[in-house]
């Protein structure tokens, strides 16, 4: 898969540390991930890893390990789950340290944040304002769904054979 996401018709690919690995697999992982970006023709794609959130004990290791492994090779860090303007900082102070120890230009790499829950949305305006490298906000509608136990909706769609709601063009309003 880290492979094809280079082949891929994107503007962005991110690759994942987080959800998408187990806790035995994430140091192998960061070494694929590495060796991925550092390899092969990205062409003018945002490369961008998500890491575990800060609260966990793999963050620091993911980041360190990919910005020292893969640093001039890196767009961007995905922070997800952040509730706070302390989780941005926290990553912003980290990348300032990472980029002057391995000779990075300073800024050069940005902070995706990913806003899973309450404290994240009713934060927003703090975390999008934290540091000049954020670059995106990413809101994450199942986790704050299930954070706030609202149960998930489906609504019909044309490929399920109902009729969107909000699609003038197929049946609806």
């Amino acid at each position: 898969m880290l492979t094809k996401a280079r082949d891929l018709q994107a503007d962005q690919v991110f690759l994942d540390i987080e959800d998408s690995v187990a806790p035995s697999a994430k140091a192998s992982a960061r070494q694929n991930i590495v060796e991925a970006l550092n390899t092969g023709e990205w062409g003018s794609k945002v490369r961008v890893v998500r890491v575990n959130d800060c609260t966990t004990r793999w963050a620091f290791d993911d980041v360190a390990a990919i910005v020292r492994g893969a640093g001039p090779n890196l767009d961007c860090i995905m922070l997800p789950k952040v509730e706070n303007v302390g989780h941005i900082l926290w990553l912003s102070i980290l990348l300032d340290q990472l980029e002057m120890s391995e000779g990075l230009e300073p800024g050069q790499i940005g902070i995706e944040a990913q806003i899973e829950g309450p404290e994240g949305l009713s934060n927003i305006d703090d975390i999008a304002s934290a540091t000049p490298r954020i670059e995106t906000l990413i809101f994450g509608p199942g986790d704050f769904m299930a954070a706030m136990q609202i149960p998930a909706l489906t609504i019909a769609s044309p490929r399920s054979g109902g009729h969107d709601p909000f699609d003038p063009d197929n049946g609806g309003r």
